[in-house]
């Protein structure tokens, strides 16, 4: 009996020792994995960025102000890079610029911009817009999520009252690139002339643009249990509801979402795989207001789980929405332990915490952050009250 007790702890102790071995090639393997990816991404995000780089010294030939999309405004440029369109959604403004040699050159040049950028849909953007074309042949790791854009209007349901036709494009360009409209400027340094003409978008074309993502919008707060006012105010914030939105962060689209952190939270809590997501997903706006309304639901009924207070719990997820879980619990411990300070904001009333927030916060963007949306919640649940 001895004999076979000793063998079977023999075979144990060795059984015990394979499989603690096999833990640890299994972990070894996994961060091995982990490391492969995590350079292959770096890669991807230098070369990306450097492409970026080179397109804005490119159009330093011919703008001094080589300007990019970015979070407010959306830049088309034609492939000669001559000739722009800034819609700056922020400002409900278009403007549109170009290099000719005369007037009479300038005003066709203007026309063609003009018809182009106000009838575009996303689809278009994402496949002609020389930075995309450039940005599109960057070897991609095998494990970012990629997808194409869909087609969904830009401009066009707020300038124009239904489908616009050839004939109600062409009086819309006709009544706004005009002889005497049109300003010309000699660039310093360079030989050139940029004519440019302003137009103003129509009466409430920020809350018209919001309309193209009612559907979604309804329903995936609806999904995550949120209101639908939040997320119209966040929008508004992020992006003015420009879909072609990229800060220098980078993050993208109507939500602003970094890839690197809300949308690595976003995409696995509703796909259950921990995946990194491209710029171009998250121009689509099914999957980016899908992905921005998942990350306030982690926000929400995750980290910021333990506030008793609805309306306090609302203030914070704003709050961290701009910037971060952790810094909101800073504002009340100056400590980032959420536990720790989930008691303090209990203890307070909402306008209290909303306060607090205003004075404690760690800077001072995700303050003025916090009184526009709340602000802008109002207005959205006055819009689209249910």
């Amino acid at each position: 009996m001895k004999i076979i007790f000793l063998t079977i702890l023999l075979v144990s102790s060795l059984f015990a020792q394979t499989q603690a071995e096999y833990e640890q090639e299994q972990k070894s393997a996994f961060a091995s994995y982990k490391h492969k990816q995590e350079v292959g991404f770096q890669q991807y995000k230098k070369n990306y960025l450097d492409a970026i780089k080179k397109y804005k010294k490119d159009l330093k030939y011919f703008w001094n102000d080589p300007k990019i999309s970015n979070k407010k405004e959306w830049l088309l440029y034609t492939k000669d890079k001559k000739t722009r369109s800034d819609v700056d959604f922020s400002k409900e403004t278009i403007t549109i610029q170009t290099i000719a040699s005369s007037k009479k050159e300038a005003k066709q040049k203007l026309r063609k911009a003009l018809a182009e950028v106000v009838t575009v849909d996303t689809k278009y953007v994402q496949d002609n817009d020389p930075l995309e074309k450039v940005l599109s042949h960057i070897k991609k790791p095998s494990t970012l999520i990629d997808k194409d854009v869909s087609s969904e209007p830009i401009l066009s349901t707020i300038i124009f009252d239904k489908k616009p036709t050839k004939k109600s494009v062409r009086t819309y360009v006709n009544k706004h690139i005009v002889k005497d409209k049109i300003k010309a400027r000699r660039v310093k340094n360079k030989n050139f002339i940029i004519y440019s003409v302003a137009i103003k978008m129509p009466n409430n074309a920020t809350i018209k643009r919001s309309k193209i993502y009612y559907n979604e919008v309804k329903k995936q707060a609806s999904r995550q249990n949120l209101p639908i006012e939040l997320v119209f105010a966040i929008m508004h914030s992020e992006s003015s509801f420009n879909p072609r939105a990229r800060s220098y962060i980078p993050a993208y689209g109507l939500m602003q979402l970094v890839p690197r952190t809300a949308g690595l939270d976003a995409y696995q809590y509703l796909y259950h795989k921990r995946r990194l997501v491209s710029g171009r997903y998250l121009y689509d706006s099914k999957n980016n207001i899908k992905m921005g309304v998942a990350y306030l639901h982690i926000l929400y009924y995750r980290y910021l789980r333990k506030i008793k207070n609805k309306k306090s719990r609302i203030y914070c997820t704003i709050a961290a929405y701009n910037t971060g879980a952790g810094n909101i619990a800073y504002a009340f411990t100056k400590t980032h332990n959420m536990n720790r300070a989930a008691p303090i904001i209990n203890r307070l009333t909402a306008d209290e915490v909303y306060a607090r927030l205003l004075l404690d916060l760690k800077y001072d963007e995700p303050k003025q952050y916090l009184k526009k949306v709340s602000k802008r919640m109002i207005l959205y649940k006055k819009i689209y009250a249910m």
